[in-house]
């Protein structure tokens, strides 16, 4: 659970720029994403699979 503690002398900007940052950090807003909808154990494999492959070819066009 993201908490800032807002100091006397600290502008509200500065503390919701810090909270964005912890929030950021936790990877709360990712997770929220994710757990919006239900996706299958196929669909994951899939999305995995297809990341695998694209940091592949990534990697092999780097190399040349």
């Amino acid at each position: 659970m993201a908490e800032v503690v807002i100091g006397k002398n600290e502008s509200i900007d500065n503390a919701l720029r810090r909270f964005k940052r912890l929030v950021e950090k936790e990877g709360i807003i990712a997770e929220l994403r994710k757990r919006d909808h239900y996706e299958k154990p196929s669909e994951k494999k899939k999305k995995r699979a297809r990341a695998a492959r694209l940091r592949l070819l990534k990697r092999v066009y780097r190399k040349e």
